[in-house]
């Protein structure tokens, strides 16, 4: 059986991949080079998908800073600092990238029905703070209705399936399965900023140190700032 999975190189998409493969698939990546506002990420999805030994790991590019929409796209537009948990919570954030999981899905369903894969795995969470509204599970079925309606496996009634394993995990329970599956969290990446060093103080890392707090963990990447709230 095979597997695509959509890697990021974060935390959430790096636990999705040793889950698939955990889950018996034969595993091939796709990362995408949107031209976002660093690229510390792909590098990290290098390293996670060498780690995973994945059969194959594409990286699709493509610039979604011709039309911008987002603070990580737009380099004018500041990004989120040092938000607690409640403001995070409060509307969608400036860093949703318009579209962005219908374009994922998309590239990575034309990959998946070009190699005759029978799912495709991508981390989406309903729970995560920032409520992004392509990471709920109507949007989710939606796009599944999509996969069968729009290929030649699905209409063939061999639709390639849309498995969302962490959609209703907390991240303290995620890092929990990560921590079952042998995630090794020292090559992902989770910072909006990018750089070196991860700031600390985005919503991203602020979100993932407090799980690892929560949790009485220590997260082995380096910060510029651990002040979280």
């Amino acid at each position: 059986m095979k597997a695509v999975i959509l890697l990021s190189g974060g935390l959430d998409s790096s636990t999705v991949l040793y889950q698939a493969k955990a889950d018996g698939y034969e595993c091939y990546a796709i990362s995408f080079d949107y031209q976002q506002r660093h690229r510390r990420e792909l590098q990290s999805a290098d390293a996670i998908a060498r780690c995973a030994n994945v059969k194959e790991h594409q990286v699709v590019s493509f610039d979604l800073r011709q039309w911008g929409g987002s603070a990580l796209t737009d380099d004018s537009m500041d990004l989120p600092e040092h938000r607690c948990v409640d403001q995070m919570s409060q509307d969608i954030p400036i860093t949703y990238v318009p579209a962005r999981n219908t374009i994922f899905l998309s590239f990575g369903l034309s990959y998946a029905e070009a190699i005759d894969a029978q799912a495709l795995y991508i981390g989406v969470n309903a729970l995560d703070y920032s409520g992004y509204p392509d990471c709920r599970p109507d949007y989710i079925q939606a796009m599944q209705h999509v996969f069968e309606l729009g290929t030649k496996q699905g209409r063939e009634g061999q639709t390639i399936k849309i498995v969302t394993p962490l959609i209703d995990l907390k991240k303290t329970a995620i890092i929990e399965l990560g921590n079952q599956l042998g995630v090794p969290w020292e090559q992902t990446w989770s910072c909006y900023a990018g750089g070196d060093v991860a700031c600390g103080v985005c919503d991203s890392c602020q979100l993932r140190l407090a799980a690892f707090a929560e949790l009485g963990l220590n997260d082995p990447l380096l910060y510029q700032n651990q002040n979280f709230r």
